[in-house]
């Protein structure tokens, strides 16, 4: 089983995973509502919103759509990214991070690794974990 998050985004959908695949890579797939079989059911102010979206960088995947309506939820989603690099997880926060606020810097954390937080400029929060050397086994 794998667990792959679905951000919801009121219309925004295609300009946030082009801003994710700037920060995380990877190779970004969308269909409109134009695009799909369910267009004719569809309004027509909504056929360049994204239906359908998805963006996979190595065993990342994270899919977006513009259709998810707001209910009313009352629960937080973090998005955790957990790395062996460390060079490379500060390129990736700090590029989550244009637009957006950090809650807590990448730092030094008390468990030996390095841990940082932020909200990015579409509302979504991720924290950065980069493992301690010794938890690493010579991984990167």
């Amino acid at each position: 089983m794998h667990l792959h998050p679905y951000l919801g985004f009121g219309g925004q959908a295609r300009e946030a995973l082009e801003f994710y695949q700037s920060c995380l890579g990877g190779t970004l797939e969308l269909m409109t509502v134009a695009d799909s079989p369910v267009a004719a059911q569809i309004p027509a102010h909504m056929q360049n919103h994204i239906l359908h979206g998805s963006l996979s960088s190595g065993p990342l995947t994270l899919n977006a759509s513009d259709m998810q309506e707001d209910v009313g939820r009352t629960h937080s989603v973090t998005l955790a990214l957990t790395s062996h690099d460390p060079e490379h997880a500060r390129q990736v926060f700090d590029a989550l991070a244009q637009g957006g606020a950090v809650t807590h810097p990448l730092s030094p954390s008390f468990w030996g690794g390095t841990f940082g937080q932020l909200t990015d400029r579409y509302g979504h929060h991720w924290m950065m974990n980069v493992l301690p050397q010794s938890q690493t086994n010579g991984q990167d």
